[in-house]
């Protein structure tokens, strides 16, 4: 394995490749950009890289379905951290491009519900068609293809191009959350401030199945951050759930969660445990009495007294 190359969503010039650089480690590391998010990750599955940072929310459009479903299926990786980063697009044109000369424009299509208003009141009349990636899109303008692409502004310079209008989003303080993957191995130790991935599988198809799921982790108070059902391809009506929770595996109200849902669900897989972007223990809300480590273990020790007669 190639411990000095990461890969991520390319090509050069992508919002990914900017939050990946915000890493202090990006700065020892070989940054290979990639076609596509199962590309970034295959090559970490492959031992061809030590990580891969792909994006897997945004505050507009929510999960991105192909990092999800990417997680949930094939051989197993693990998510060791996170990357928060603000987005603004800026409308990318080859040099003495007007905006009355716009007919044709591209982006990622992540981005058009970020700049779908805008386009409404700018450009109207413009055929949008989707590219792989922002950076692709710029690309794509760069060889004449289409007349405009809405990326980061950063990527003008790569490609040649010129920023005819900046800071564009229907959306004010839009972010889009990515992640940094590598091969399953020890957790990132907790520091208080943590969360949690895993994808689960319910068994039968039963009413209340999803509620006791959602037990699980309600009964032992961890808060939910981002519930999503995908399809597992096995037909209608056949889903899976990818979920975020607040806390860290050692943490014994979410390992006991984590335990109780292994005993219901007939699949569960462990995406990792990792520090929350942006955030410190001192933002977090207290626990709910009852769900501390101190009690779960003072619990367990009255238990133990009284199987031993200890009253």
């Amino acid at each position: 394995m190639s411990a000095t190359r990461y890969t991520y969503l390319g090509p050069e010039g992508t919002f990914t490749e900017a939050a990946l650089r915000t890493l202090p480690e990006a700065a020892t590391r070989e940054l290979v950009p990639m076609v596509s998010v199962p590309a970034a990750l295959d090559a970490v599955r492959g031992g061809e890289a030590a990580a891969a940072l792909v994006p897997i929310e945004n505050s507009v459009e929510g999960g991105v379905t192909t990092t999800v479903d990417e997680l949930a299926k094939g051989t197993p990786l693990m998510i060791y951290r996170e990357v928060v980063l603000p987005i603004a697009f800026a409308l990318l044109v080859r040099p003495g491009t007007k905006l009355k000369d716009i007919k044709t424009v591209t982006g990622h299509p992540v981005a058009q519900p970020q700049v779908r208003n805008w386009l409404g009141e700018h450009l109207p009349d413009a055929l949008w068609e989707s590219a792989a990636s922002n950076a692709d899109g710029a690309r794509l303008v760069q060889e004449g293809r289409f007349d405009a692409a809405f990326a980061g502004e950063f990527a003008a310079a790569t490609y040649g191009l010129e920023a005819l209008v900046t800071e564009i989003h229907d959306a004010a303080n839009a972010e889009t959350r990515f992640v940094l993957v590598g091969r399953p191995g020890r957790p990132a130790a907790p520091t208080g401030a943590d969360k949690t991935s895993v994808v689960i599988w319910l068994g039968d198809d039963h009413p209340g199945a999803l509620l006791e799921l959602l037990q699980e982790f309600a009964v032992r108070g961890v808060n939910l951050m981002r519930i999503e059902s995908r399809p597992t391809g096995q037909g209608i009506g056949n889903y899976c759930f990818s979920v975020d929770a607040e806390g860290h595996i050692t943490d014994r109200r979410v390992g006991e969660a984590l335990m109780g849902l292994k005993r219901i669900c007939p699949k569960v897989r462990f995406l990792g445990s990792y520090p929350r972007a942006g955030v410190a223990v001192a933002d977090l809300r207290p626990l709910r009495p009852g769900t501390s480590d101190e009690e779960f273990l003072a619990a367990s020790d009255w238990l133990t007294q009284c199987q031993d007669g200890r009253f």
